[in-house]
């Protein structure tokens, strides 16, 4: 039955290629429910749009119920790119998200890639705060430094430290400010995850996501609803009420929460050896019992010795970072 099914359905010319499926090599997937008599299919055209997926999907469902008369059909339809990038594989993907900006989230993403590839993983980050991105300054590329293009037309992504990062930031010139409306930050996003050659070795994948609940956010839960999230906040009240917002909506899109980060949880005074709370305290305690998450670590402000923004495990707060990566590794262990 599958093998009848199969060679029908490649006889179908796929409309935004002028190919039959099986030229194209477009159907990716395909099952059968005897029981029901359902046929299960994912197909995968050139490119998508309103009336070349409208006459794909009529073509298959008529072969499926009239021409080969079975009960009921589910039908998928993907782009290739979609199909062979990175959201269909089985990378770990961690959302780093705030409910404002000016908490040092970006900071925090940089340095958790910083400290997972130290631990020899493979990591790449894509920044995803388009209007925000700071990314590329973090990691201390060359603010000349821009992306090559594959033989086949793929983005190659920049590599620093071992960690493959993508961003604005290397398609703008310096100072250069981003000014987009909605439908131009969706197409960036597209590229980012479909058209880009990361690594077949990726493990865990940090997206930088813009401050607050915009359109960034809902269109990753499109691009990869796996995707779990970590939440930065400051000590600070109206932060952390804020933050207690984006916690809310990222659970009510479904993504699972990591974990809580308080940034600048205080700062060490080396003249009176104390501990001095500036934004206060208890701000990431409160986020982590309203949302029902860890609160995984408190991160101190203190600058770096040997970068600009990131820490080494011979630096306190490098070794806070440290213990962010073994908690995620161990919670994609469990």
């Amino acid at each position: 039955m599958i093998n009848k099914i199969r060679t029908e359905l490649e006889k179908i010319v796929d409309p935004s290629l002028h190919k039959t499926l099986k030229d194209s090599e477009g159907i990716k997937h395909l099952g059968y429910d005897e029981e029901n008599d359902i046929v299960t299919l994912i197909v995968a055209m050139g490119e998508k749009n309103p009336e070349t997926e409208k006459a794909l999907k009529l073509e298959i469902t008529k072969l499926i119920k009239i021409d080969l008369g079975h009960k009921g059909i589910k039908l998928q339809i993907e782009e290739h790119r979609q199909f062979n990038s990175i959201v269909n594989s089985s990378i770990r993907f961690i959302g780093i998200i705030s409910g404002k900006g000016g908490v040092g989230k970006s900071t925090v993403a940089a340095n958790i890639a910083y400290r997972l590839a130290k631990k020899g993983h493979k990591v790449g980050i894509i920044d995803a705060d388009i209007y925000g991105s700071s990314i590329p300054n973090i990691m201390e590329f060359d603010s000349n430094d821009r992306p090559r293009y594959t033989e086949d037309g793929k983005i190659t992504p920049l590599v620093k430290d071992n960690i493959e990062t993508i961003s604005t930031e290397f398609f703008t010139q310096p100072s250069e400010p981003v000014i987009w409306r909605g439908g131009m930050l969706h197409s960036m996003l597209d590229h980012f995850f479909y058209d880009v050659a990361w690594s077949k070795k990726m493990e865990y994948m940090l997206i930088d996501l813009p401050p607050g609940t915009g359109d960034i956010m809902l269109d990753i839960k499109s691009y990869i609803p796996q995707a779990k999230m970590i939440l930065v906040t400051t000590p600070h009240p109206s932060a952390s009420h804020v933050a207690i917002k984006a916690g809310y909506a990222a659970q009510k899109l479904e993504h699972e929460i990591l974990g809580i980060v308080e940034n600048m949880s205080y700062y060490y005074n080396e003249a009176n050896k104390k501990n001095e709370k500036l934004f206060g305290e208890g701000g990431g305690q409160m986020v982590a019992s309203s949302l029902g998450a860890e609160l995984i670590c408190q991160i101190p402000i203190n600058r770096p010795i040997h970068h600009t923004s990131l820490y080494e495990s011979d630096e306190q707060i490098g070794n806070l970072y440290d213990d962010i990566a073994d908690y995620i590794i161990m919670s994609y262990e469990k």
